[in-house]
């Protein structure tokens, strides 16, 4: 049952006044206009086996024990309150950029979350987390520790180029990793990072790079190269066979 306004979020803090392990956040930022992907059309609105990018991504989400979910949106999208989520969502306004949406789902929660709860930060269009992605997020939640993402090694060979598309040198990716979500971040370490990002007007592109600023330590979980976030229409199609394969797995 679709759920958009705050009063399932109270319920749960107050069940949860007794509740010794932290809880769950999740937060969406889908306030995005996905250029890349299209000029016209919103990448997590488009459909895969029935249902929106953006389902499938929150699905993703609460394969974990979420307390609920909140989605940051742009102020004139009309259409994500109309879907019936099969999880709790809740929505608020977001912002021009990424750290901005989630800043604002951060101001969301405030009043529910205590600040040692986990903020499972995730890409809206990233729909295709395996299950070993699930249980090294819930392993690094039993820790206590701050701060944590999703990531893969890089493993192709890496080219700076110059001016005119020539290469200048090869870079040794041997102690690369290529970012990924969920990304996942304690309550106040995270508003702390983001507020700090904000005021010093810094351009963060992840959570993680705000945390930098502070100098938390962020720890790299191994993902999957099949956690996919759909940029470009071709996307698409590669998302759709994953999700097949986890389904007919699972099965």
């Amino acid at each position: 049952m679709n759920q958009n306004n705050s009063e399932p979020v109270q319920q749960l803090n107050s069940q949860n006044n007794t509740h010794q392990k932290p809880k769950l956040w999740g937060v969406i930022p889908a306030a995005g206009s996905g250029q890349r992907f299209s000029k016209t059309k919103l990448k997590q609105y488009l459909k895969i086996a029935g249902q929106t990018v953006l389902e499938h991504s929150v699905n993703a989400l609460y394969q974990l024990p979420l307390a609920s979910c909140v989605i940051a949106i742009s102020a004139n999208d009309t259409y994500a309150k109309q879907i019936q989520y099969a999880h709790p969502v809740q929505f608020c306004i977001g912002g021009k950029e990424r750290m901005d949406s989630v800043f604002s789902a951060l101001q969301h929660l405030q009043n529910f979350a205590d600040k040692d709860d986990y903020v499972l930060v995730h890409d809206a269009a990233r729909p295709c987390l395996h299950q070993s992605q699930i249980q090294a997020i819930s392993n690094f939640c039993e820790t206590g520790q701050d701060a944590a993402i999703i990531a893969v090694p890089v493993r192709d060979t890496l080219k700076k180029s110059k001016a005119n598309q020539e290469i200048e040198t090869t870079i040794d990716r041997s102690a690369l990793w290529q970012a990924q979500t969920p990304q996942i971040i304690k309550y106040d370490v995270l508003d702390q990072a983001l507020q700090h990002a904000i005021q010093n007007n810094l351009l963060v592109t992840d959570e993680a790079s705000a945390l930098e600023h502070l100098n938390v330590p962020v720890k790299l979980l191994e993902g999957r190269s099949d956690n996919i976030k759909i940029t470009y229409p071709d996307d698409l199609d590669f998302a759709t066979l994953i999700l097949q394969r986890f389904s007919t797995h699972s099965n």
